[in-house]
Formats: C-alpha cells, sequence, structure tokens
C-alpha cells in the first residue's frame, strides 16, 4: 500500500482512537456518579441502574474497539497493514475506508460468518 493511503488510515484510525478516549474519560467524569439524592426511590435506582449497566457495557465494546485500532496502527507501521490475516490477500480499499481496523477480506470475514453462524 502506498504512503499516502497508509496515512489516510493512520490519520482516520487516530481520529477514531482519540474520540473513543474522549467519550471514556466523560463516562470517568461523570457518567458513573451518582448522588443519593438522585434515588429517591426503587424505579429511579432502577433506572439509573439500568442505564449505568448499558453505559458500562458500551464502554467496553469500546474498549475492544480501541485494542484493534491499536493492532491496526502497529500493522501500518510493520507494513502488514490492509493484508488479510487468513489468506495474505489485500483487503479492498473500500472495504478498509469502511473498517480501517479490518483484518480480514471480504471473502474469508463472510466464511468466517457463515462458520459462527452453524456453530450457534
Amino acid at each position: 500500500m502506498k504512503k499516502k493511503q497508509l496515512d489516510f488510515f493512520k490519520t482516520k484510525l487516530l481520529s477514531k482512537k482519540n474520540l473513543l478516549i474522549q467519550e471514556a474519560n466523560k463516562t470517568l467524569d461523570n457518567g458513573l456518579n451518582v448522588q443519593k439524592e438522585d434515588m429517591p426511590d426503587t424505579v429511579d435506582r432502577s433506572s439509573i441502574e439500568t442505564d449505568r449497566n448499558f453505559l458500562l457495557r458500551l464502554r467496553d465494546r469500546e474498549r475492544k474497539l480501541l485494542k484493534k485500532i491499536n493492532e491496526s496502527l502497529k500493522r501500518i507501521e510493520d507494513g502488514s497493514f490492509g493484508i488479510c490475516l487468513r489468506c495474505g490477500e489485500e483487503i479492498n480499499e473500500k472495504r478498509l475506508k469502511a473498517r480501517p481496523m479490518a483484518t480480514l477480506c471480504i471473502s474469508c470475514k463472510e466464511e468466517q460468518e457463515k462458520k459462527e453462524k452453524l456453530s450457534s
């Protein structure tokens, strides 16, 4: 892949990484703090707890995405970015633009999803 393309994907990945970190910091700063006066009854406590659990699950998904972003950035540095980890072929640029942390080409991803579907 050409340097210009790699720079484009690196910028895109770093931008997404920064956004995820900002969102995580917002959650730490004000998303998890609950004051006792905010929970006057059982229904309010239940609602706040449900919202909090949802927010934590969302942040956990984002943590996993952040890990994939970091792995993609490492692949850019070592020259293996854009190469399918299963078959070794180049991943289509359109796919990488849609999901720059993709590690499988379309064919291998479809095959993986079929296997997952069958084992479910």
